[in-house]
């Protein structure tokens, strides 16, 4: 019962707090304020950038100095690095990038963050900054109500800002009106005791407002009307790093063990970081003080000269993990490992991938090799082969001829218990990522669908075909033997080819030329096994029954191939070459 009561309690004590105090009420709306524009400059970006912000976080993040660039340029820009965690994530999930380049990226972002604590000091408190912010909510909101993706999230852009700068305004109207009544300043606290204890109060905001960009807008805001003292400042900009270790923690614990990974990578950089920060925080603010004039940065602008020792420090920090990201990735692998999933269920469908295209898209892709690689066995098994043997480099002929024992297999159980549940997570991560995409990207992801309905077909074919083949293998009738022999090895011909274009580096083009040559080899085939069995009807070698199962299982087999050989394209062949094939290569 008390439980239920302390947060109601603590909700009506914060409530009278706000409407008692003008003051207060001013600073804290600052504060809402300033968290809503981050949040529209968040969805913004999503929006403007249509896939450009994800494709550049991927493309240029091979090196660990590219993904510290990466990280750090894109979290300036955006002022997000909550969405560009977001997207690390989902990259993992899907295997787009490494361990390491998210780790880097990561270090990047931190020190991307930094931008706010300029973009504060410089702007929001060296000018009217509420007169810019009427303007940008005006023409963000116009730009809102188009139906444009890319104007859309310009206008959310623009509101974003002008919430941004809207809020410094109120917290810095506040903390004027605050020190005619209280001066804060004279609790200020020297030595590394005050260091210490102002690092805790940094920390405890960060955690409490989920935002480090915030509370270095209140601290920056505090420090320039003179209600905190500048070193007390400097324990606050620490503690605001070290509080985000505490939100990147509690976002984790619902996230996969990527999101668990990176979460304590970013812990341990932000302790490091903090830890070096406190012990040489003299030296710092030394430095910076070395560096102030260099930048042209006044003695007296104590708000600026914050700006550089939160980045400096931050920096710092990078300079001193980053030659040890090695050992620290390898220490990151061996966490959260756990159990591997059950022979039915998908390995790279997860709720973090979802909303990125790049990562749901690719996630999709390797979830439908997935399924194949699952049904393959399935297949394979059906028509009494092992995998080993097909690819193998033992002559086609001898691998079929010499698989005579059945091998025993339930096609139905392993479809219900194993394949049937891949599939339909495939159509529900699929319907569900469509949401976030633009048609480009549902046609692609329309294209996946249909290639894993292709797989599970394939499955339905071969439980077919394995009545039969196991059937006239116990007659021991060597005439249905032999042909059904001749339908296996058409069936081989294609797996070990395809098998070798998914080993091999070739061309796009190449591929799709030799996936014709096979769609074309196949339908001779089938004309010739056809004429095969007509010349077995006349002769009078099998009867009209033998004859009646050859030609359906005839049609299973011819398409099992076509089904074999579409997947292949769709999975193994860029998607430049698919678009300029468009509906033309259909099998």
């Amino acid at each position: 019962m008390l439980k239920r009561l302390i947060a109601p309690l603590l909700f009506l004590i914060f409530a009278w707090f706000v409407v008692s105090s003008v003051e207060a009420k001013t600073i804290i709306s600052g504060i809402a304020i300033f968290l809503i524009g981050m949040h529209y400059m968040e969805n913004g970006f999503k929006l403007f950038s249509g896939g450009m912000l994800e494709s550049f976080l991927e493309k240029f993040t091979n090196t660990t100095p590219r993904a510290i660039g990466v990280g750090f340029v894109s979290t300036a820009i955006i002022q997000s690095s909550s969405l560009i965690s977001v997207i690390i994530i989902s990259f993992l999930s899907a295997e787009l990038i490494g361990l390491t380049q998210a780790v880097g990226i990561v270090f990047g972002s931190n020190i991307g963050t930094t931008a706010t604590a300029w973009l504060v000091s410089s702007f929001g408190l060296k000018i009217k900054i509420a007169q810019y912010a009427m303007p940008m909510l005006i023409f963000g909101v116009i730009f809102n109500f188009s139906k444009h993706n890319t104007y859309k999230g310009l206008g959310s852009i623009l509101i974003g800002l002008g919430f941004i700068f809207l809020g410094i305004a109120y917290m810095k109207e506040g903390f004027d009106t605050l020190k005619e009544g209280i001066n804060l300043a004279e609790y200020a606290m020297a030595g590394y005791l005050g260091v210490l204890v102002y690092l805790l109060l940094g920390a405890a905001a960060t955690v409490i407002i989920q935002s480090s960009s915030a509370t270095m807008a209140i601290i920056i805001t505090a420090l320039a009307s003179g209600q905190i003292d500048y070193v007390n400042a400097l324990g606050l900009a620490i503690g605001s790093n070290v509080g985000t270790t505490v939100t990147a923690i509690l976002g984790s614990l619902a996230s996969n063990k990527n999101g668990k990974r990176l979460a304590v990578a970013h812990f341990i950089f932000n302790i490091i970081t903090g830890l070096v920060a406190v012990i040489f925080i003299y030296q710092l603010k030394s430095l910076v003080d070395f560096l102030a004039p260099v930048l042209s940065i006044a003695p007296t602008d104590t708000a600026m000269k914050l700006a550089l020792f939160h980045t400096i420090f931050n920096v710092l920090g990078v300079l001193l993990v980053t030659p040890f990201i090695k050992q620290l990735v390898a220490f990151l692998q061996t966490l959260f490992c756990a159990r591997e999933k059950g022979r039915g269920q998908v390995k790279y469908l997860t709720n973090e991938v979802m909303e990125i295209p790049a990562s749901a898209m690719e996630a999709l892709r390797k979830e439908t090799i997935h399924l194949y690689d699952k049904s393959l066995e399935a297949l394979v098994h059906a028509m009494n082969l092992h995998r080993r043997e097909i690819f193998s480099e033992k002559d086609i002929p001898q691998v079929v001829e010499l698989a005579t024992a059945p091998i025993k297999i339930d096609i139905n159980r392993i479809y219900q218990e194993e394949i049937k549940n891949i599939y339909s997570e495939i159509i529900r991560y699929s319907s569900q990522s469509q949401a976030y995409m633009d048609e480009e990207g549902n046609n692609k992801v329309y294209e996946l669908k249909l290639t894993a309905r292709n797989i599970i077909e394939m499955v339905k074919d071969v439980r077919e075909l394995q009545k039969n083949l196991n059937y006239f293998i116990k007659t021991k009738n060597n005439y249905m033997i032999n042909e059904y022999n001749k339908l296996r090895r058409e069936i081989v011909i294609i797996l070990r080819r395809i098998q070798q274009i998914r080993d091999s580096q070739y061309d796009s083009a190449e591929i799709m030329t030799e996936l014709e040559i096979l769609k074309d080899k196949s339908s001779d085939n089938e004309k010739k096994l056809n004429q095969g069995i007509d010349k077995l009807i006349r002769d009078n070698k099998i009867d009209p029954s033998m004859a009646a199962s050859l030609i359906n299982d005839l049609g299973f087999t011819h398409s099992i191939c076509k089904k074999l050989l579409r997947v292949a394209a769709v999975l193994w062949v860029l998607d430049k070459e698919i678009e300029e094939l468009g509906d033309e290569y259909e099998y």
